[in-house]
């Protein structure tokens, strides 16, 4: 039934996909736009006068209310309780993570964890706690790049000082979810928790009343598509009180004194909104946010799960002529807490490994849009490709940014991958969608595509 619901859902909102001949399986990297939430912008502002919301002239003030409807709604739609979170709004995610670190009270004594499987701009916070003398800790990926056991990384930090713990919620390289009782257990330890919640709240509920960091980022694009260049940062009261910006600007003062150098700062989240706020971006937030209520985030979920469990008993039940697999899997091979991620890379009839950037180019001319390399989370791969230390400090002292390029780290790096290969289905994928993408990877099968059990492929003109 919900097949139904969702093939229906396809044809309504994303036509394009199918007119246009587009597969897309790169939903991690970002969400797409139905039609119903581009209508609807389109309606508002061919139906608004709005204004530059720093002022009380009557179209700065349609456009103030409108952001601040934003903000209820963003509380609403995570069930944070206003009493105790704040909505900041930011670039995405990672304009997010920046407030954080620029602001973030480090000092020597302090630390800083952070998983190794993380995003890019997480691992970027380590220059401001470095820079401040805060010690940084990796916690290292246990079995199928799950969290190992957190108490001994967690355990020793000063709890007169400031520390930070940071984690995904969902990891935007293997797939792996997070549990988020560790949130619990670091605020035990001592530590202020960053959740990074942008491969997570696209296909699940974060309810903030059932768990309680105190910060989370989210990019609204990764979660229906549009608008982009609008994230959010939600913060608990308490701890953003203890951040301290290093300088202010547009919209974070009441008050400048140019000639007594002196300022007074807002006090509420609006001291970490740069300038003028992304307002009309702003304003098509709750439509996204309404759409995926419509549909319901559960079952996006289910929609997302399913069509992973086939597709992971399809990749692995691919085999050569001679029976050797012909994918390996970065990551749990299971449904077992995992989100709609997949990180692979596919294999020779001896074992060798398939340069990846053959995979993207033939996927590319079939209309397939995936992803390859690390997937901007450094720390995932190096453990996913089992990157001897040494080997790979070795490799990075000796190129520059000038001289660096993929295959003179390949050569480098001898036998192990350099890059994977990354699908992720979401609330428009369905089954077509993964066997247009079982025959690009049947492809590379020695002695022609043999597709498996219960997958119906249309036939290959050519067989490489």
């Amino acid at each position: 039934m919900d097949d139904a619901r969702f093939q229906e859902l396809r044809q309504r909102e994303f036509s394009r996909l199918d007119a246009l001949g587009h597969v897309y399986l790169d939903y991690t990297g970002a969400g797409l736009y139905s039609e119903a939430q581009v209508r609807a912008n389109a309606e508002m502002l061919c139906g608004s006068v709005l204004g530059n919301p720093h002022s009380r002239n009557p179209t700065s003030l349609a456009a103030t209310n409108l952001c601040e409807d934003a903000r209820r709604r963003v509380l609403d739609y995570f069930n944070a309780d206003p009493a105790l979170y704040e909505v900041v709004f930011t670039l995405n995610a990672s304009g997010a993570l920046k407030l954080i670190g620029e602001a973030y009270p480090w000092e020597p004594g302090g630390r800083f964890l952070l998983t190794a499987d993380n995003h890019n701009s997480v691992n970027g916070l380590r220059e401001f706690a470095q820079a401040h003398g805060a010690e940084v800790r990796y916690v290292p990926p246990g079995p199928e790049l799950r969290l190992p056991a957190l108490e001994e990384h967690l355990a020793g930090a000063d709890r007169a000082r400031h520390n930070l713990f940071a984690f995904p919620a969902q990891s935007n390289f293997s797939g792996v979810k997070y549990p988020l009782d560790a949130i619990g257990v670091a605020h035990e330890h001592g530590y202020h928790v960053v959740l990074d919640a942008a491969a997570f709240v696209p296909t699940n509920r974060l309810d903030l009343r059932g768990c309680a960091p105190d910060f989370v980022c989210v990019s609204f694009y990764k979660m229906f598509g549009f608008p982009t260049g609008v994230g959010v940062l939600l913060a608990r009261r308490n701890a953003l009180g203890e951040l301290h910006r290093p300088w202010f600007a547009g919209g974070t003062v009441r008050f400048v004194s140019a000639q007594n150098k002196v300022h007074l700062q807002h006090v509420t989240g609006r001291a970490f909104e740069d300038g003028t706020l992304n307002y009309l971006g702003i304003a098509a937030v709750p439509a996204g946010l309404d759409f995926l209520d419509e549909i319901g985030i559960e079952r996006i979920n289910a929609h997302v799960m399913r069509l992973t469990e086939a597709l992971l008993a399809d990749m692995l039940a691919l085999r050569h002529g001679n029976g050797a697999p012909m994918v390996r899997i970065y990551g749990p091979k299971t449904m077992e807490t995992r989100g709609g991620t997949v990180a692979f890379n596919l294999l020779d009839p001896r074992g060798g490994l398939v340069d990846f950037r053959m995979v993207e180019q033939r996927a590319s001319d079939a209309g397939i849009s995936l992803r390859t390399g690390f997937f901007c989370n450094p720390g995932a791969a190096e453990f996913a490709f089992e990157y001897p230390d040494e080997d790979a400090f070795r490799c990075i002292k000796q190129l520059t940014p000038e001289t660096f390029n993929i295959q003179v780290f390949s050569d480098c790096m001898s036998d192990h991958p350099v890059g994977a290969v990354r699908v992720s289905v979401g609330i428009a994928s369905n089954r077509a969608d993964l066997a247009r993408l079982m025959e690009v990877l049947c492809s590379f099968r020695d002695g022609g595509c043999e597709a498996p059990a219960g997958t119906e492929l249309p036939a290959l003109a050519t067989v490489d």
